[in-house]
Parts: structure tokens; C-alpha cells; sequence
């Protein structure tokens, strides 16, 4: 009697669950979009701003390179906006080592015309792992060169 009750039971939520055509009908509704900033509570604000705030306080030798990187970011197009974020990510998930080496070769692209880069970019593609960490250590990048942008808080994104 029990397993026929439990099996009625089954049956009955089987046959009164919706029948549904169209496999995108269960997806979760569209996300709203988020409000204007305008429109944002001032603890919402704050939230956003904390961050940044905090690093300016904590970093007054920053405060300079924050700015200029704040008004360039201003004056680029969304393109330019794009291609910086992703650079930035690639920027994030790069080892020390192949930090070190970006910088290497940035600096020294920096010295080289057009021709000498592409020859550069060509003679680097075709390196071994090996032959890369060398040519970094024949051709460190200045002392006084930026470290690149400080790691993000994970959490807070």
C-alpha cells in the first residue's frame, strides 16, 4: 500500500508539472538593469567609491598616477575602454615570470622603429621558454620602471 501511494504520489507530480516547449522558457528572467548613478543610494555610492578611496589614503605616492590614469581613462573612446580591460585581465592572470617578461619586452619595444618591433615580436614567437628567460635577463626592464597595476581584491569584485 505504500508503494502505491508513494507511486501515485510521483505520478500525480509528474503529470501536474508544466510541459514546456522551449528550453529557454527556464532560464532565469533577464537581470534588471542597474540604476543611474544618480539613482543609487548614498550607501550604494560608498560601496563603489570605498575602494578607491582607501587605496588614495593608503598610497599618497600613488595619488598622482591614480589621477592621470583617472582623467586618461575619461578621454578614451569605449574601444580603447575595451581593449584596456582586457588587458588589464591578462595583466591579472600572468605569472611573476611572464610579468617580468612582458615588462622586459615592453621596454624594449619602446627603443625600437616599427621594422625593429615586428623583427622583435617575430624572433620572440619563435623563442623557447628557455631562450625567453635569457634574453629577459640580457635585457631587464629599468629599475625605474612601474611594477604595473597593484593586484585587485578578489572579494570585492
Amino acid at each position: 500500500m505504500r508503494n502505491v501511494l508513494t507511486s501515485l504520489a510521483f505520478a500525480l507530480m509528474i503529470a501536474s508539472a508544466p510541459v514546456l516547449a522551449d528550453p529557454a522558457a527556464t532560464a532565469a528572467p533577464a537581470a534588471k538593469p542597474l540604476p543611474a548613478w544618480e539613482q543609487l543610494t548614498p550607501a550604494q555610492r560608498d560601496a563603489l567609491i570605498a575602494p578607491i578611496r582607501d587605496r588614495w589614503n593608503t598610497q599618497p605616492d600613488e595619488r598622482t598616477r591614480m589621477l592621470e590614469r583617472a582623467q586618461r581613462w575619461q578621454q578614451m573612446t569605449p574601444e580603447q575602454r575595451q581593449r584596456a580591460r582586457h588587458g588589464m585581465q591578462r595583466w591579472e592572470s600572468m605569472s611573476p615570470e611572464q610579468r617580468e617578461q612582458t615588462r622586459a619586452l615592453f621596454a624594449k619595444m619602446r627603443t625600437l622603429d616599427e621594422a625593429q618591433r615586428k623583427d622583435l615580436k617575430a624572433k620572440w614567437r619563435a623563442m623557447s621558454p628557455e631562450e625567453r628567460k635569457a634574453w629577459v635577463q640580457a635585457n631587464p626592464a629599468p629599475a625605474d620602471m612601474p611594477p604595473g597595476p597593484p593586484p585587485r581584491d578578489r572579494d570585492r569584485d
